[in-house]
Formats: structure tokens, sequence, C-alpha cells
């Protein structure tokens, strides 16, 4: 039976990196009969495998998965891109009477599927971008953060001058507007009646479950990924190469660092980000914390809490 608007039911598999979201998203997936659909903003790009840990045909379990290799390395990819490109498969699954499964620990893209959110998308502006780039290409990304950091120090103070992109589009935000990007408030509409788990592992726990995952990419060839990306023409640059891994390999590569050197680096800035995403994930009021367990275990536990 498909479910009416009213009652449109989502499920949440979410939280920090090397938590098992996979294995449990999976496990639910099967028992619902249903499918999962990606978020997490490096599996959506094709050759970057191994510093994704993205799941592999077996991890799959014949569970459809939506969202993962569906962009070219080259290009670069938005909230809004990946909002547009889930909604669709999110509906396409409830209207065949099954509940989604949304796994991955990118908070943002979460939240724009949940919520009808604008992120400012109204205040696209192709002079103001080109302006932007050409200020980049002459003056370097040091100094177009630093212009940012002069008309918008909140949202500076939040971006890395490497993620010019993102310094691109808050800048455009407050030509066009005159608003500052940090002033805009998206209202949180919810689109789906959801509900959402995160397993709470203690913290020493996690960061090892995290170093050993580092290490296992490192055995894997994540060296040798990265080599290849490079020899295509991917550059730092690029945004698929400013996610975590694969911007430490490519520093490490040019620096000529040894690979003990470049992984205590990957471990490092993965816990940093693991705090990050515990922070934003305890900020929604739905969120369940799981003890931790075996996947199957818990996806039994998370079923009966649906029903």
């Amino acid at each position: 039976m498909v479910q009416e608007n009213s009652l449109k039911k989502v499920l949440v598999i979410c939280g920090p990196t090397a938590s098992g979201k996979t294995a449990l998203a999976v496990e639910c997936a099967k028992m619902l009969g249903s499918e999962v659909v990606s978020a997490d903003s490096m599996c959506v790009y094709r050759g970057c495998d191994i510093g994704t840990a993205k799941p592999a045909i077996d991890e799959m379990c014949d569970v459809k998965h939506h969202l993962i290799d569906v962009v070219d390395p080259t290009q670069s990819f938005s909230v809004g891109d990946y909002r547009d490109l889930a909604l669709p498969i999110i509906d396409d699954i409830i209207q065949r009477g099954k509940i989604p499964v949304i796994c991955g620990g990118t908070g943002f893209y979460i939240n724009s599927i949940l919520y009808d959110l604008s992120y400012g998308n109204s205040c696209a502006d192709g002079s103001v971008r080109e302006y932007c780039e050409k200020y980049l290409e002459q003056n370097g990304k040091a100094a177009l953060h630093a212009l940012l950091e002069e008309k918008d120090p909140e949202s500076a103070a939040i971006l890395h001058e490497n993620d010019t992109r993102r310094v691109i589009r808050a800048l455009e935000i407050f030509f066009v507007t005159g608003k500052k990007k940090s002033d805009i408030k998206d209202d949180f509409m919810p689109r789906y009646d959801y509900k959402s788990f995160s397993v709470d592992f203690p913290r020493g726990v996690l960061y090892e479950r995290i170093n050993k995952r580092v290490d296992i990419m490192i055995e894997n060839g994540l060296m040798d990924e990265v080599k290849r990306l490079m020899d295509n023409g991917i550059t730092d640059e690029h945004q698929c190469m400013q996610g975590i891994g694969y911007k430490e390999v490519f520093f490490g590569l040019k620096q000529g660092l040894s690979v003990e050197e470049i992984a205590e680096s990957i471990k490092f800035n993965t816990r940093h980000y693991a705090k990050r995403q515990i922070t934003f994930f305890k900020r929604d009021e739905r969120l369940e914390l799981l003890p931790p367990s075996d996947a199957s275990t818990l996806a039994d536990s998370i079923i009966k809490k649906l029903q």
C-alpha cells in the first residue's frame, strides 16, 4: 500500500565516520525490503573508492544503493545538487510502498532531504560569480578568503580558504543581497515523518575504530588511488580532493612525506571531523542514540521502534 502524503516515512542512519552506518543501514533495508540512499559528500565521486570507505558489492548484500558514483571527480557538487537528485529517488521509493533508508555522515545532505531549506539558492548571480572567480585567479585563495573575512567574518571563520567554491558562494550572497550568508536563516519545515538513529560509541572506542580504518585504507591502496586521480589531472583545486584522506595524501605526496606521516595526519583530521559530526547530529531532537552492538541486533531494535 502506498503511504499517504501526511504519513511519508523515512529512516535515517547517521553519525560519525567509522560508526558502522553502512552495515546497519543495509540490515535495516533488508528487514524493510527497501533501498538505501547514500548521504555522503564523497561517495558521489567516481574513482574515490578507498578513501571514502565506499561499500563494495558484497557489503551491499543485494540491497539497492542510490547516489553512489554519480559525479566525475572533475566536477563540483553542492548540497542543492544532492537534494535535487535525492528527493525524486526518495519519493519514488515511498510511492512503491517502501520506507527509504537514508545513510550517511554528511549532515547538510541529510538536512536538505528532511527539511525544506533554501540554502540561499535564490541568490545566484553569474556576473558576481565571474568576478569572484577572476579575483581568485588573479589574487589566490588566501586573498579571496580575506575578502570574505572582511565582508562576512562569521562565514569566513567556518570555511577553509581551500574550499573556494563555498567561499565564492558566500561572497556571491553578500554582493547580491547585501546580507551575510551567516545571517540567512532557513526554516526547518519537515518533508517527511522520519526517525533518526546513530550508534553511540564511547569516544575512545570510536577513535580506535577510526585509526584502524585509516590503516586499512592505506593497506588497500589509498596512496595509489590518489596517484591515479592526480595522473588524470585532478588537483587540490578540485572539490573531490578536499575530502579527508585525499587532501592529506595529495599534500603528502607533493611534500615527500612518509606513508606513516600521511596516515597520522588522516587519523588526526578524521577524529576532529568525527567530533564535528557528533555535535551536528545531536542537534536533532529526533535522533536516538543506540548502544554499540552488531548490525543485525541494532537493526532489529530499530525496526521494532518504527513499528
